[in-house]
């Protein structure tokens, strides 16, 4: 795209157009709020195949009523440090946020403590939904499966989904977090390297024919590899056991029969599905008084090591950034978010997916 197809907008404004394309789409206040927020977060970081590239499929999932915008999360205490957070088949955001809520307060108890949030559609950043955690000085972990995108080990078929992670650990600087799928390329950095015609980076995936190739359209229509060989498929899988089995939750296949029975895989948002969230608070686990300097001498002699990044050093330099330049956009992405949130201005122009 050239530079006339983008534009650069307040992250003020990015908010305030995904919060009013939420409440069009049915969503009441709470919701609208927390997804609108994770949205722009993922912005603020540079992370734009999690921002608002994802709300046309928010969007998607409550126009076809897959979704509900204005379900209030239910909390079950099944054991001392664990809660079960139903979402009511809701967007995750919001869920996410009541079951941080409580895991925060059981952490500080019991030292650790998990919420198994379900029946949500999860369908953007993880690090987002642990950082609150990370700032309240407790480590964190999380995890969710999708729906088959990804090829085990040796095979060509689609079985896992991308199956993310992310893990944070509290510092004296703001934190450790890092986010990652358990396939060799995020989705979607596949389908913005589709939309804005580049290839994708070498091992992302095959195409429908079980070749290897680097177009990201035909990864698309085909297969993505897991990273690392046998590596990321044996997480992909630890993923579907956490998220999936443990918690009474859709696998990554049983979500895919599921979607299929609705239509296309990628035309109505997010499947439902489950997520598991832990927190731990490193006070109690044995040297309450050592383990922040501990980690602040092991970061130290990490970062002495010549050509080492450590992950989120990139997102903290682009919210920076982002503060002072604003949020770049493709400018019709900017157009379709503003135009999914005209009803609730008093317009009536309907919502495009185009």
């Amino acid at each position: 795209m050239s530079d006339t197809d983008w534009i650069v907008v307040t992250d003020e404004a990015a908010r305030a157009a995904a919060h009013a394309a939420l409440r069009a789409a049915g969503c009441d206040e709470a919701h609208a709020r927390a997804t609108a927020a994770v949205l722009v977060r993922a912005e603020q970081d540079g992370c734009a195949s999690h921002g608002l590239f994802r709300l046309p499929g928010f969007v998607a999932a409550l126009r076809c009523g897959k979704a509900t915008g204005c379900a209030a999360p239910d909390v079950t205490y099944l054991a001392p440090g664990v809660v079960r957070v139903d979402g009511k088949r809701g967007l995750s955001p919001f869920p996410t946020e009541v079951a941080r809520q409580e895991i925060a307060k059981l952490a500080r108890t019991n030292g650790i403590a998990a919420a198994a949030i379900s029946n949500v559609h999860h369908f953007s950043a993880l690090w987002v939904d642990i950082e609150p955690l990370v700032d309240q000085g407790l480590g964190a972990l999380v995890c969710t499966a999708y729906v088959p995108f990804v090829a085990p080990a040796g095979a060509a078929q689609r079985f896992f989904g991308t199956n993310a992670m992310a893990f944070g650990f509290p510092t004296d600087d703001g934190g450790l977090i890092f986010d990652q799928a358990s396939a060799a390329t995020a989705r979607g950095e596949l389908q913005i390297a589709a939309r804005d015609g580049k290839p994708a980076p070498e091992g992302a995936g095959v195409g429908p024919d079980g070749l290897p190739t680097r177009d990201p359209a035909q990864i698309l229509l085909g297969a993505q590899s897991p990273f690392g060989g046998h590596k990321g498929s044996s997480i992909a899988l630890m993923v579907e056991l956490l998220a999936g089995v443990l918690i009474g939750q859709p696998t990554s296949p049983e979500a895919g029969r599921e979607e299929a029975a609705r239509g296309a895989l990628e035309d109505t948002g997010p499947p439902n599905g489950g997520v598991l969230l832990i927190a731990f608070d490193p006070q109690k686990f044995g040297d309450a008084e050592g383990w922040r300097a501990h980690a602040a001498s092991f970061f130290a002699d990490l970062r002495a090591l010549p050509g080492v990044r450590l992950p989120g050093d990139r997102r903290k330099a682009e919210r920076a950034r982002v503060a002072r330049d604003g949020v770049r956009l493709p400018a019709a992405l900017w157009r379709q978010v503003v135009a999914a949130g005209a009803e609730a201005a008093g317009g009536t122009r309907p919502y495009n997916r185009d």
